[in-house]
């Protein structure tokens, strides 16, 4: 998506849980506001709640045949044997229909994605463009009125890497990922900081709309460098696991010689890198699948231009 200073008046926003059907906090907050949307209603917004792979959730497993947050490629969203196609597939393509169509003019202008982690990485919002200025001001508006409770931003831009993520479909896609929390358990306290993200978030875009103009912003953020893999045997199977300095230290720096892993006779692999990173998504258990013991990200700093709505 090309940078934009003054985005048009939003219109549609949709709010999306149960994009894994065992992330339990966007699927309650999702149901309940299915049946009282007072708390999410905003003047002159169409704010539609949406659970994004009803199967999944009705099972409390994070999908079905493949996952969702993985399949809104041009591939999969053009592919017209529904009958042959994964689960996963075919919800994407619904989705799609009915909140996109993806990279058009008519999709859906923010799409809010709610994701629990069980890494220690509290409140975290996913921005996917670097050069999104209305997202990033959005970013920054809520770490804002977060504060003192930290907001990590995460960005997964990467040039080696394209992401196809359920919320791609949108203008302004912003993925809020909140833990510590196990799948298929609810955590009030999680429950309620996602709940205090999309509230903000709905503010913003209020405000916005109402025509308050928000200044050039600077926000630190943490981009994506690479996935790091577990030491694995010949067999596959792991051979190390994630050192107990390393467990619950997301978004910390790692040190060249820090401790990564540790075998169960006790040898220890260190980073080797030259430079000092910060690892988040640490001992993720939905990535063992994935061969990922944590994400390697650096800081950066992003600037926004001002912006204003240029269509009351």
């Amino acid at each position: 998506m090309a940078a934009s200073s003054s985005p048009t008046f939003i219109r549609r926003v949709a709010i999306f849980g149960g994009t894994h059907g065992n992330e339990l906090s966007g699927i309650l907050l999702v149901k309940h506001w299915l049946k009282h949307g007072g708390e999410i209603a905003r003047s002159g917004m169409e704010v539609r709640p949406f659970i994004t792979n009803p199967k999944a959730v009705e099972k409390c497993v994070r999908y079905i045949d493949t996952d969702l947050n993985r399949v809104f490629d041009t591939q999969s969203l053009s592919n017209d044997r529904e009958g042959k196609a994964l689960y996963e597939v075919v919800q994407a393509q619904k989705i799609n229909s009915l909140f996109g169509p993806k990279g058009s003019k008519d999709a859906y202008d923010v799409i809010l994605d709610l994701h629990n982690t069980t890494a220690h990485m509290g409140a975290t919002l996913i921005l996917e463009n670097s050069r999104d200025y209305f997202s990033i001001q959005m970013c920054k508006y809520i770490q804002k009125s977060m504060a003192p409770v930290p907001c990590a931003v995460l960005l997964i831009e990467h040039p080696g890497v394209k992401y196809a993520t359920t919320r791609s479909i949108a203008k302004h896609p912003i993925g809020i990922e909140v833990g510590p929390q196990p799948q298929g358990v609810i955590r009030a306290d999680i429950l309620h900081k996602m709940r205090t993200v999309v509230k903000y978030a709905l503010d913003f875009m209020q405000y916005f709309n109402e025509g308050t103009e928000f200044p050039p912003c600077r926000i630190e953020v943490h981009r994506v460098l690479e996935k790091i893999d577990y030491p694995r045997n010949d067999r596959g199977d792991l051979g190390a696991i994630i050192h107990p300095s390393l467990q619950d230290q997301d978004w910390k720096p790692l040190h060249p010689g820090d401790p990564m892993f540790i075998t169960m006779d006790g040898k220890v692999t260190c980073y080797e890198g030259e430079n000092t990173v910060y690892p988040t998504f640490v001992n993720e258990a939905a990535y063992y699948e994935k061969n990922q013991a944590f994400t390697k990200t650096e800081k950066v700093t992003l600037t926004a231009q001002s912006i204003h709505c240029s269509s009351i």
